[in-house]
């Protein structure tokens, strides 16, 4: 499970979250989504350890920047971050080594997965963006997170490597991780989302719940429109 408890992240006088609470329950995907400047990679951000906050974070009940913490939370960040001298089958090495767990073989899974294994050898700085991308999500998936985030996951990716991680979605799920998608596509998540919060200006402007049964009045995307053009809010 993930606790956000109300956070609040400013920029000097710039709010870029404000107040913001939510849970994601084991075995739930949650979207969030919002216009850019909305403050979705901010919240991430501060999900992921890499800023300092107001408010609390759990991960497993266990504040989210501590090491017992970090070693249950898989984070693919908006723009890939690779290391130019290492090989592709390096990275996975080097995260593994990171997480203290031996090679069983999974990494190679992920790679042949998306398409990343007849590249093992070569370096991040020869690698497309769309590979780095990929390379990006295998890294991140390699020690079996519990809480994975992802920030505009699908930005770069081919057909095929989207076809593959909306699977890796339903695979985590059915295997009770606890997922967070930020994205601007909202038609890549619709199969998918179990809770969907839209951001404004920092803040949770609505949530909406996916009753997988078309019950809905709104549909998300009708919802998402309704409001960033400003027609009003909704909880």
């Amino acid at each position: 499970m993930l606790q956000i408890n109300n956070v609040t992240k400013n920029y000097g006088k710039t709010i870029a979250n404000y107040n913001i609470s939510f849970n994601i329950d084991d075995g739930q995907i949650a979207v969030l989504l919002g216009p850019n400047g909305a403050g979705k990679s901010t919240i991430i951000k501060c999900i992921a350890g890499l800023l300092r906050f107001k408010g609390s974070i759990f991960i497993d009940k266990i504040p989210n920047k501590s090491i017992d913490a970090k070693k249950l939370l898989g984070y693919i960040p908006e723009i890939p971050a690779v290391y130019d001298l290492l090989t592709v089958s390096e990275h996975l090495e080097f995260t593994r080594r990171a997480y203290r767990i031996d090679d069983d073989g999974y990494g190679q899974k992920l790679l042949e997965r998306f398409e990343l294994w007849d590249k093992k050898d070569k370096l991040g700085k020869e690698l497309s963006k769309g590979m780095n991308q990929k390379l990006s999500i295998c890294c991140a998936l390699v020690h079996r997170p519990k809480i994975i985030i992802f920030d505009e996951p699908m930005v770069g990716l081919d057909p095929h490597a989207i076809k593959e991680l909306k699977q890796v979605f339903v695979e985590l799920k059915k295997n009770g991780a606890s997922v967070l998608i930020s994205t601007h596509m909202i038609d890549s998540v619709e199969d998918y989302w179990d809770i969907a919060h839209i951001m404004v200006n920092g803040s949770f402007a609505a949530t909406m719940q996916n009753n997988h049964d078309d019950s809905n009045t709104h549909s998300l995307e009708e919802l998402f429109f309704e409001i960033t053009e400003g027609k009003g809010n909704r909880k």
